[in-house]
């Protein structure tokens, strides 16, 4: 599978969650449960809309009373986060501006400023799906690099006046649970509308696109449709980086066309909808019954700690492309001990899991070659029982669909016995879900 963004109006977090769950609404429950995980107050939704032109979907986000209201900048044209705040009085608009700064100051935490370092630990310890919090960090990490380039000062000393606002927070781990539970091959973006003019900020008045979201983009194809006002927010940018990375330039390839959805900004553009659409494209080749090309790469690293290896690896498993990575104990020179490393990649999406080896891994070189595989249909599927959302996947198998429940989501049960009950339940359920939909 391969989705294509067309960003008609522009590209934003809440934008990017509204169109995947409006093409693939049964991961709704999953997207919920995961903004959760971070933070128990936070509530989000998703609703249809239509904007006198097109239908489509919004994603919005309720913040807690109880939180500490953003110093929200008025500006022009910025459509990131159209979210519902509780807040009892009005900012004036319904969004917030990515922008951060060195935090050497007395009032670190006044006007909604938030720590990258302090995003970083609530994401790392929140009980998330492994791949989730490795795209949530992953998206998070490319915004903060950029705003350390931009101020001039170290990427731990980084803070957001307002991406870490719980809105934003909510955006990014939203798209990081579709990300992972779509398990998309590859992602491309249709040209990108980067609009023009100034939006005022903490910083005084900045040039649109934003200087974060500049550096974010560097390398994907624009245009100029005429069209005023900030299209591309930092937040969105830092997704799209996430997804393409080294090969922003990847065109829309053919393909069968799938499902398809909407998503929309708050902003009112002049003569166009401010929306951006999702392509599902399943490629001819890969949607024949049993077979799919891929590639394997190989190495051992003998030099890294188990601890610093486990995190890169996780690291790997989130790039977008490569399918699978696991590691096995040899033995090499010397009666040394070391792992061997073997990573499952869509071909298209070699030349970049290479690089992604590298950089995560001590390893100096490694093997490649291309593989052909053999692969069963199946199906990503939530289900709610007890109270709680459990993933399950369903494989139509030889013999018959089976089903099988993300044990991650079961993991807090406090024995074997419990923990089997509730993930054969959740298959159950899922099964009879399906039977009921054909």
């Amino acid at each position: 599978m391969h989705i294509h963004l067309d960003a008609l109006g522009g590209v934003a977090g809440d934008m990017f969650a509204a169109a995947l769950l409006d093409a693939f609404p049964e991961h709704r429950a999953g997207v919920y449960a995961s903004v959760q995980a971070v933070d128990a107050r936070i509530a989000c939704a998703v609703s249809a809309h239509n904007d006198g032109i097109l239908t489509g979907a919004r994603f919005t986000v309720s913040a807690p009373v109880s939180e500490p209201t953003p110093h929200r900048h008025a500006h022009t044209g910025h459509h990131d986060h159209p979210h519902a705040h509780d807040h009892g009085h009005d900012h004036g608009h319904d969004h917030a501006h990515d922008h951060a700064h060195d935090h050497g100051h007395d009032h670190a935490h006044d006007h909604g400023h938030r720590p990258w370092s302090e995003i970083r630990t609530a994401l790392e310890a929140a009980d998330l799906a492994p791949s989730v919090r490795a795209h949530a960090l992953g998206i998070f990490g490319h915004l903060a690099a950029a705003e350390a380039r931009v101020h001039g000062i170290a990427v731990d000393a980084v803070a957001f006046h307002e991406v870490g606002a719980a809105d934003s927070i909510a955006d990014i781990v939203a798209a990081a649970h579709l990300i992972a539970a779509l398990e998309a091959r590859s992602w491309s973006v249709s040209a990108l509308p980067l609009g023009s003019g100034r939006v005022r900020t903490q910083h005084g008045p900045l040039p649109v696109p934003a200087p974060a979201t500049t550096l974010l983009l560097a390398g994907f194809a624009t245009l100029d449709d005429g069209i005023p006002g900030e299209r591309v927010t930092p937040t969105g940018a830092a997704i799209l980086r996430h997804l393409c990375g080294d090969d922003p330039g990847r065109g829309r390839p053919r393909g069968i066309l799938g499902r398809t959805g909407i998503g929309f900004g708050t902003k009112v553009l002049p003569g166009l909808s401010n929306c951006l659409r999702a392509l599902v494209l399943e490629d001819g080749a890969a949607s024949r019954p049993g077979q799919r090309d891929l590639a394997v790469i190989a190495f051992e690293v003998d030099d890294q700690s188990g601890e610093d290896l486990a995190t890169g690896l996780d690291r790997l498993r989130a790039e977008p492309g490569i399918v699978d990575v696991v590691q096995m104990p040899v033995i090499g020179k010397k009666g040394r001990m070391m792992a061997r490393i073997q990573v499952l990649v869509r071909p298209e999406s070699l030349e970049a899991a290479v690089a992604a080896c590298f950089r995560e891994t001590t390893t100096i070189g490694l093997r490649y070659h291309p593989v052909e595989g053999a692969v069963l249909a199946r199906a990503a599927r939530t289900v709610e029982h007890e109270g709680r959302s459990i993933r399950v996947k369903i494989v139509a198998r030889p013999g018959g669909r089976t089903a099988k429940a993300e044990a991650d989501d079961a993991r807090d049960r406090p024995d074997h016995a419990a923990r089997a009950a509730l993930r054969r339940e959740a298959e159950r359920l899922a099964l009879e879900q399906e039977q009921e939909e054909r």
